[in-house]
Order: C-alpha cells, then sequence, then structure tokens
C-alpha cells in the first residue's frame, strides 16, 4: 500500500507541476472570452489544448522510440520562443481593448466581431504550445515513474487521476471568479498575466540555448524565491526581457496616442 502511495504521490506531483503553466494560462483566457460572450473562441481555445495534448504524447512516444526517452531542448526553446510571442501579441491585443465603452452596447456582438477568426485562432494557437510545453515533457516524466515501478500501476493511475481533477477544478475556479469581474479590470489582469508568462517563457527559452551552450551564461544578482519561481538568473535573460518589456511599452503607448479620441459633445 504505501509503495502504491507512493507511486501516486510521485505521478500527480509530476501531473500538477508540469501542468500547472498551461492551465492558469488558458483559464485566464477562457474567463475573458467567457466574459466577452465570445463562446466560438472558448470552443478554439479549448481545442488547441486538446490538440497539445494529443500531439504531447506523440511527440513523447517518437522521443522514447528513437531517442531513447530524451528531448531536444532545441526543439523546446523554439516552442517557447514561439509562444512567448504568441502571449506578447495576445497581450497587448487584450490591453488595447480595455475601455469598456466599445464594448458595453450589445456586448455580444461586438465582441463577435472584435474577436475575429485571426484572434480565435491565437487563441488556440497559444493553447495548443502552452500544452505542447508542458506535454511532452510530462509525458516522458510519467512513462519514467511507470517504468521505475515496473508498469503503470494503480497507484500511478490514481495520482494521475487525483492530478486531473484537481486541474480541471482550478480551471473552473478561475473562470467562476473572473466572469463575475467587471469588464475592465478583466482585461487588465489577463493582458499583465499574459505578458508575464511570456517574459518567463521568454526565459526558459533561452535557458534551453544556454544548456546547449549556444547562448553564454552571467550569472544575475536573483533572488531565491524568484529563482524558484522559474526565473533565468542570468543577465542575457534579464537583459532580453527588459528590451522586450521596453518595446512593448513604447509599442503601447504610441498606439494608445494614435487612438482617436471621443468627440467631446
Amino acid at each position: 500500500m504505501s509503495i502504491l502511495l507512493s507511486d501516486a504521490m510521485q505521478a500527480g506531483s509530476v501531473l500538477l507541476r508540469e501542468g500547472l503553466e498551461a492551465i492558469l494560462v488558458i483559464a485566464a483566457l477562457a474567463a475573458f472570452l467567457r466574459k466577452a460572450h465570445a463562446q466560438a473562441a472558448v470552443i478554439w481555445l479549448y481545442a488547441g489544448a486538446v490538440a497539445g495534448v494529443l500531439v504531447s504524447v506523440i511527440l513523447a512516444a517518437v522521443f522514447e522510440a528513437f531517442f531513447g526517452g530524451t528531448h531536444d531542448d532545441r526543439v523546446e526553446a523554439a516552442v517557447l520562443l514561439v509562444a512567448a510571442a504568441m502571449m506578447l501579441y495576445m497581450s497587448g491585443w487584450l490591453f488595447l481593448r480595455q475601455d469598456p465603452a466599445g464594448w458595453t452596447s450589445e456586448l455580444k456582438e461586438k465582441a463577435a466581431a472584435a474577436i475575429g477568426a485571426r484572434t480565435m485562432l491565437s487563441m488556440a494557437l497559444i493553447a495548443f504550445l502552452a500544452v505542447l510545453r508542458e506535454g511532452a515533457e510530462t509525458a516522458l516524466f510519467l512513462h519514467a515513474t511507470a517504468r521505475a515501478a515496473n508498469g503503470w500501476n494503480a497507484g500511478i493511475l490514481a495520482g494521475m487521476g487525483g492530478a486531473l481533477v484537481l486541474l480541471v477544478g482550478l480551471v473552473i475556479a478561475i473562470v467562476w471568479l473572473a466572469v463575475r469581474l467587471p469588464l475592465r479590470p478583466m482585461f487588465l489582469v489577463t493582458s499583465a498575466f499574459l505578458f508575464v508568462m511570456g517574459l518567463k517563457f521568454i526565459g526558459a527559452a533561452i535557458q534551453e540555448f544556454q544548456e546547449q551552450v549556444m547562448v553564454p551564461v552571467h550569472p544575475a544578482d536573483v533572488p531565491r524565491w524568484a529563482i524558484d519561481l522559474g526565473v533565468n538568473p542570468s543577465w542575457e535573460a534579464l537583459g532580453t526581457q527588459l528590451v522586450v518589456v521596453a518595446v512593448a511599452a513604447v509599442g503601447l503607448f504610441a498606439a494608445t496616442r494614435a487612438r482617436p479620441q471621443p468627440v467631446a459633445r
């Protein structure tokens, strides 16, 4: 019994840890879309997540069969960079549409017009990449756990089931709470969250390149708690993130200044 419990805890913690970031991204976007009454876009978002799970399993099987269960850090870095770009794009899109005045009247119709096919594809791609980044690695970790336990025993399956329930519950809770927020805070919170996640993915991508000795490493004085949260403690990563923040700030300032101002009556 103790061995099965240990296997359950190990498998559950792997799935919960690796899936948490992807679940947070999907839940935040789903909450925003439901708040904007864009149900069609929610379907695209979840479809992207499901596709990410399926591709993750396929890639894990390929790596296990042909590469001995090891993944290519360069591929993971490329996925991280694309995901970061999509998150930063969507963050800016949300920030520029934070004004409730443009959404209050006939909200459902305006949301459908603003959240067009291109944006729905972006939502699906973000979900796909967020899940793919974690999914393939999770499948490999779980496979290694099962191999160490001499098979997929009841403990491993129970641990995975418990972690899945917790992750689904987290999605439901975030969406349920977020749809009760006023529209403007919902836009701003989702925009800020995606921007922070995009920066984090950039740091993770640079770390993958550093592990392949493709990018140098100059350690930065970063607090331990930040490192525990996944911050890349190198000047290469921090410098790149600061440049992205500066470019985003300039771009948003220019876009805000260029936005037509309402005519006074």
